[in-house]
């Protein structure tokens, strides 16, 4: 067991990292199996002395990040344990890193993870960054805000917002109103993202005189996107031609942002994923880079980290059992029967003719 005390001499200082009612502390606590107690401006933890060492540095990047002058909630406390707990001190140099842009609400978006930290470093230096991964890594909503910093910083003119009208797994059928209200339901992600990083009135002055552009990827045929910030989103479901014509409408001084997650393709059966093509053929391609995010990078809820945990297991069970099905087939082995049913006994029905001997035959005289 290890005993530590941090003296913070700012009893503001101390109630912030605290949070309200010691929820921070709390929280500390609960994840890591130490005491923290507060008394005025000094902090005392107790416990095993790794999990006190972990506590020490998760208070250090936490009163960095209050001494610049940035908020600190629940959410940034439980960030930082995560961070810790994928990357370790590496992890935690995230939590000061300079926000992107600031939301309509007032919360700075800035990468959360090492992973989303080179993302967006590549989206700096290459023409197109392809960003796949799983749901809720961040891929739309940081090159989103990428885009609406560029074109606040002008440097592009206007942003094109696209991704491809596939229904997810389901058939909706008939849609009622005109192109616009038919297609917009496909849209609706783009939408949220961009609304929370301006105004909606803003939005949707932007909208109006075309600065900023939502639209089916059908749309992008046979355009050239000159100084702009294109967002191709939930490419997965492209077909090959249709990655293809995306790709070159890209124009001079302009910059592609491809994003999507190849374990959810909702193409029909055979046909292939312009997203899966994409990766397979341009690695490597000058202007070009491949960011791949993985569960680790899930900032939504935690529970969201263990879905896709539980999936990627139950698929690669399926993989192993399809695997081992093929290598009985191609040894000419059958698989195992399923055990015999038991015979059940006839049953005779009373008004059923019992079936009579044969009679025996007469010996001969």
């Amino acid at each position: 067991m290890k005993s530590l005390t941090i003296d913070l001499t700012d009893n503001e200082l101390a109630r912030a990292l605290a949070g309200p009612q010691n929820e921070h502390l709390k929280l500390l606590e609960r994840r890591l199996g130490v005491r923290v107690g507060q008394r005025g401006a000094e902090l005392h933890l107790s416990g095993p002395a790794p999990a006190v060492s972990s506590a020490v540095k998760v208070l250090d990047a936490l009163l960095s990040r209050l001494r610049a002058g940035r908020a600190l909630h629940a959410e940034e406390v439980e960030h930082a344990l995560q961070l810790l707990g994928v990357s370790g001190d590496e992890g935690l140099e995230v939590l000061h890193l300079p926000p992107i842009l600031t939301q309509r609400h007032g919360r700075a978006v800035a990468p959360r993870g090492l992973t989303q930290k080179r993302y967006v470093e590549l989206i700096k230096s290459h023409d197109v960054v392809f960003g796949l991964g799983p749901a809720g890594t961040g891929k739309t909503y940081l090159a989103m805000a990428m885009a609406v910093a560029a074109l606040q910083e002008k440097r592009v003119k206007r942003i094109i917002l696209c991704r491809p009208a596939v229904e997810a797994g389901e058939k909706l059928g008939f849609l009622p109103g005109d192109l616009a209200e038919k297609v917009n339901p496909y849209l609706r992600p783009l939408y949220d993202a961009l609304h929370d990083m301006m105004p909606h009135e803003r939005a949707a002055a932007l909208i109006e005189d075309g600065t900023i552009e939502v639209a089916p990827l059908a749309f992008m045929r046979g355009r050239t996107l000159n100084e702009g910030f294109a967002i191709l989103d939930e490419a997965q479901n492209t077909t090959v031609e249709q990655m293809k014509m995306f790709l070159t409408r890209i124009g001079m001084h302009s910059r592609a942002v491809v994003t999507g997650d190849v374990t959810q393709v909702d193409l029909p059966t055979g046909k292939t994923s312009g997203l899966v093509h994409a990766q397979r053929i341009l690695q490597g391609l000058p202007g070009v880079a491949f960011c791949l995010f993985s569960e680790v990078d899930v900032v939504r809820h935690p529970v969201v980290q263990e879905v896709i945990k539980a999936y990627e297991a139950a698929d690669a069970q399926a993989h192993a059992a399809e695997v081992a099905s093929t290598r009985l087939a191609a040894d000419g082995e059958a698989a195992p029967l399923p055990p015999a049913r038991p015979s059940r006994p006839r049953v005779v029905r009373e008004d059923e003719p019992a079936l009579q001997a044969a009679p025996k035959p007469r010996p001969s005289r």
